[in-house]
């Protein structure tokens, strides 16, 4: 039994509890003056998620390191000067979608999604390489041209995320592994909403290391499961064991806050409601319930017409559903009960009675049968052979376009338990788009309106493999294609009327310039930029999704984007005189962007502000 603690509040240990919140990662545990080992803050670590610089650590406490975890921290820290331009020659539905499509570094996608979709992703799905020394790797090696890297505003430059081969001798090395994942699923944590989780696909390889890392990022709290998967085949490098699984390591942003949908038991439909139950049709099942950690079951009715214990039960629980003060004989019990001829069963509101003992039994009603996930995934939601024949049949061809995708089945059950039917899921290492094929085939089932994002890196297809001589250059192209090819396989099949299209976007760098001289009232925007790379760019400084409804308007001959409605209103061309800027005005816009440019003078900038406050003094007016 807890104690009270008769003391006042402990502001101590609620400043930690805060700075846990935001940086899980620093928390770690000492020793105090009597013995006991505590939560604290590590500070070194917080100060590095504080400062632009490397801060060294060199106590001596529980925690785990390797070679480059602070350049990790400061990789996932620092700052860059990129964006995303929109491609709609390679986008389907433009206009309508929601879905998202990224192709470029994970890395670099990830901070820029930071402000339109901080606390918003319901659910991440990942299968990241498994460092086997046959993959390739992200390096981003940030300690190179450190200080070029500083001097462009946290641009990498041309020796910074780039991909080696990782070879056998490489791959047994660790370190370059962790810190490429450290700053990824550091800033993944960032966009996931408070009820949000994640599932991460990985081997023996990095299991135990991606545990570590993850302990850190989402906290040891947060930890739902390491769930066991059974692939179907065995491993290309087992030796001496048959191995036959790899894991989906499972974290959410927010335990407490966490909810996993049951999955529906298929013998449902053999349900019948024999006793004109007003709760619907039913079935019997042991009724077992748990108390103070230890399990009870109810007893049978002997022959002696008495309740008997099997081990220990509540008799409190008995007396409370079946609605009697004292529960004693056989007798007493079937006054209240209905016969069913058809069973052979006795039935008191949510009971059974059945078989010569008359054990009793409880309803298992149709609308409460679910079944819980369970830790070893079933074989019939497929395995990575399954993931390539989809591919094969997909593309038509008779050998693989990309190496062990994996399963659409697996994708589809765990989204169907980690998420809403409303959610938003990402997918930051989408390869050949298995994650978005799952989202289509879920929401065309049950009516859905899930959206995905999918980041990809361009990763170059060697020319000897039959994809690229296919005509993919790349896997973002495979990935692209699978969801244009998917998609019209589901719509012909089922008829769904669900969002089949997807914008595309490419990781870039900034439309600005890198020396502006405002003064002289010149441009700041490089030539080779559009309006619509204008407006993206605004969408993700100002932290709107970039699945908005966008619509491009003519109002006095100049054009004006319109998004979400009038939650902003942006006008990137020249020349824009105070006529054009009062029928924007009267449109009342949450927020308003113009070109810097778009006015010569000072005077101007001064007649922008004052029109505004006039006809719509709450918009949040900026210039770019």
């Amino acid at each position: 039994m807890n104690k009270l603690k008769m003391s006042s509040k402990n502001m101590i240990e609620e400043n930690v509890d805060k700075i846990a919140k935001l940086f899980p990662n620093v928390i770690t545990e000492i020793v105090d003056e009597n013995g006991n080992i505590r939560k604290a803050i590590d500070k070194e670590l917080l100060l590095q998620e504080l400062s632009h610089n490397l801060v060294d650590n060199d106590k001596k406490k529980y925690q785990f390191i390797w070679p480059g975890k602070m350049d990790a921290i400061l990789t996932a820290n620092t700052p860059i000067m990129k964006t995303l331009r929109p491609i709609r020659e390679e986008s389907l539905d433009w206009s309508t979608t929601k879905n998202i499509y990224i192709e470029g570094d994970n890395l670099e996608a990830l901070k820029i999604l930071q402000k339109s979709y901080l606390d918003s992703i319901k659910l991440i799905y990942i299968d990241p390489p498994y460092n086997t020394g046959h993959d390739l790797i992200y390096k981003d090696d940030f300690r190179q041209e450190k200080e070029c890297y500083l001097k462009k505003s946290g641009q990498v430059d041309e020796y910074g995320n780039r991909l080696f081969k990782n070879t056998e001798f490489n791959g047994r090395f660790h370190s370059d592994w962790l810190t490429m994942m450290y700053p990824r699923l550091k800033l993944a944590r960032n966009l996931l909403s408070e009820n949000g989780i994640i599932f991460i696909s990985i081997d023996d390889n990095e299991v135990y290391n991606l545990k570590k890392i993850c302990d850190e990022i989402f906290g040891e709290r947060n930890f739902v499961a390491n769930i066991i998967r059974k692939t179907g085949a065995t491993r290309a490098m087992a030796k001496y064991f048959d191995i036959r699984h790899d894991y989906i390591l499972t974290y959410a942003k927010n335990i407490s806050k966490l909810e996993l949908n049951e999955l529906p038991n298929e013998k449902a439909a053999e349900f019948e409601n024999w006793d004109n139950d007003p709760k619907g049709p039913w079935d019997s099942q042991d009724l077992t319930v748990r108390t103070g950690g230890y399990e009870y079951a109810i007893p049978s009715i002997n022959n002696e017409k008495k309740f008997v214990r099997r081990w220990r039960y509540p008799e409190w629980l008995l007396k409370k559903k079946m609605g009697f003060d004292e529960i004693s004989t056989y007798e007493e019990i079937y006054k209240h009960a209905k016969y069913i001829p058809e069973k052979g069963w006795y039935t008191i509101g949510e009971f059974v009675f059945k078989g010569e003992n008359k054990i009793i039994n409880q309803k298992k009603y149709t609308s409460k049968v679910l079944t819980m996930v369970n830790h070893t995934l079933p074989d019939n939601i497929g395995s990575n052979k399954g993931g390539g024949a989809v591919l094969r049949e997909l593309f038509g061809t008779d050998y693989d376009v990309f190496d062990n995708p994996k399963p659409v089945e697996l994708v589809k059950y765990l989204i169907f338990i980690g998420s809403e039917k409303d959610s938003t899921i990402l997918d930051f290492f989408s390869g050949s788009s298995t994650t978005a094929h799952a989202v289509m085939e879920l929401n065309a089932k049950d009516g859905g309106k899930r959206k995905y994002i999918m980041v990809q890196l361009p990763e170059s297809i060697d020319e000897k493999f039959e994809a690229y001589k296919a005509g993919y250059k790349n896997i973002a192209e495979i990935g692209k294609e699978r969801i244009r090819r998917a998609g019209n396989k589901i719509k012909e099949q089922t008829g769904a009327n669900i969002d089949y299209g997807f914008r595309v976007f490419k990781v870039d760098s900034s439309n600005m310039k890198d020396v502006y001289y405002p003064d002289k009232f010149e441009s700041n925007i490089k030539e080779d930029r559009t309006n619509l790379d204008l407006l993206i760019q605004a969408m993700l400084e100002l932290g709107l999704e970039l699945s908005l409804s966008i619509e491009l308007k003519d109002i006095c001959g100049k054009k004006v984007y319109f998004v979400a409605g009038n939650s902003l209103v942006a006008c990137f061309d020249k020349n824009v005189d105070m006529e054009i800027l009062k029928e924007i005005a009267k449109c009342r816009p949450s927020k308003a962007v113009f070109r810097d440019d778009s006015f010569t003078s000072y005077e101007d900038k001064i007649d922008l502000e004052k029109i505004f406050k006039t006809l719509s003094p709450d918009t949040e007016v900026k210039v770019i």
